[in-house]
């Protein structure tokens, strides 16, 4: 009698554990999907912008080749209006301006999205000098199937653009690779 009682009683515990490994596991999957989400919010909500480059070509044993993404709008003329009233730490906006198919310019840095414009990127301020800002707007990379990275890195800078996804919020994220104003890479997920 007690061997069946054994069995009887081991039954629930081993389908409440089974039950708390299913949530443990979900709430992993959980975890693992929220920076895919706000990407794909960030792809589909956001306005394509070009914004020109200065590409470098690293390697990264693991996923091959990229293209270290050094954004033109990552130094900033101190000419630009709001650009006195920033300093080395500040999280910031900077209005931009596109006219059609070129890149986007700076028109504008402000403290507070409301401020900065319809069209804003979100960054945080690096470093303050005499006549310039540097700014980072954690977009630093674009992935590229293995040997394009060289392609890229030969090419003449004023040739390439990224095209970046930017939302009303100022989050952004890299879409496009653009080549002579043509799609050379996409990093969308859809």
């Amino acid at each position: 009698m007690s061997t069946a009682t054994a069995t009887l009683s081991s039954q629930p515990r081993s389908r409440s554990q089974w039950l708390l490994w299913a949530l443990l596991a979900l709430i992993q999957l959980g975890l693992i999907s929220i920076p895919l989400v706000d990407r794909l919010t960030v792809q589909h909500s956001g306005t394509a912008v070009p914004l020109a480059v200065v590409p470098v070509d690293p390697r990264d044993l693991l996923r091959g080749d990229y293209v270290v993404i050094n954004l033109a709008i990552g130094t900033l003329s101190k000419t630009v209006p709001g650009a006195d009233k920033v300093q080395s730490g500040d999280s910031i906006f900077v209005g931009l301006k596109s006219e059609g198919t070129g890149a986007a310019v700076p028109v504008l840095i402000a403290k507070e999205r409301a401020e900065a414009g319809d069209l804003a990127i979100a960054g945080t301020v690096r470093a303050v000098f005499e006549d310039e800002i540097r700014v980072d707007y954690g977009i630093d990379a674009f992935f590229l199937p293995e040997g394009e990275g060289l392609e890229i890195e030969r090419m003449d800078r004023s040739r390439i653009l990224l095209e970046v996804a930017v939302t009303e919020d100022g989050r952004s994220l890299p879409v496009n690779l653009l080549v002579d104003g043509k799609v050379f890479r996409s990093d969308a997920i859809f």
